[in-house]
């Protein structure tokens, strides 16, 4: 039985995560155990690792850094141990360099990159960003294997990830201009979009994810 962690440190929207992550084991027909994680000594025992993220890059940024042993686990569980790793919205938006929500704030500096606020090129275009976007793969990932051709997913947010080197970029959508939906490097992988909030696609997300073996 695998432990998948999903990582309480104030900034999340457990129970709507918590819930689809375990409709996703459930599907896959697997024994998979989803537990909710506040310490370092608590996440060395998962087997896969899920940080989501809702609010402000600096306030999630800074509970990540004050909840017990938790950073310097997931240094060692993704860097040392290759535990798959999926990062939600702000989740996914730590991996960066920088983030630019108010003042510069430092990331996690995993995924090259930084966080700026959404500059739609069409003024009628509302900010956040709120509702359902087709997602566009542009290279395969497992995670993504069981989505449809086309997904619609589901987004709510003001900033998005640039990321330095495009390789990285596995997904986008169009808000204005290019919006990165998903990013990924080896064994890290992370959503701008919400696969807790996005149905069926966002279930097939999970399961890829869940499935997935890096």
């Amino acid at each position: 039985m695998r432990k998948i962690a999903v990582i309480d440190y104030g900034s999340g929207n457990l129970h709507s995560v918590v819930n689809a992550v375990r409709q996703a084991v459930r599907t896959n027909g697997t024994d998979d155990e989803v537990m909710l994680v506040q310490t370092g000594d608590e996440l060395s025992q998962a087997d896969a690792i899920i940080l989501p993220g809702v609010g402000h890059f600096a306030d999630c940024r800074q509970n990540l850094a004050k909840a017990e042993g938790l950073e310097d686990a997931l240094q060692e569980m993704i860097h040392h141990k290759a535990r798959p790793f999926l990062g939600i919205c702000v989740g996914m938006q730590m991996l960066a360099d920088t983030g630019h929500e108010g003042k510069a704030i430092s990331g996690l500096s995993w995924i090259s990159g930084d966080v700026h606020k959404l500059a739609p090129s069409d003024s009628g275009l509302k900010i956040p960003h709120m509702g359902w976007n087709r997602l566009h793969i542009k290279h395969h990932h497992a995670a993504t294997s069981l989505m449809s051709q086309a997904p619609q997913v589901y987004y709510v947010h003001s900033y998005h990830f640039i990321a330095t080197h495009q390789e990285d970029v596995i997904a986008s959508s169009d808000y204005g201009g290019e919006v990165t939906a998903i990013i990924a490097k080896d064994v890290m992988i992370g959503t701008q979009f919400h696969p807790e909030k996005s149905q069926a696609e966002g279930q097939a997300f999970l399961r890829g994810f869940l499935q997935w073996r890096p």
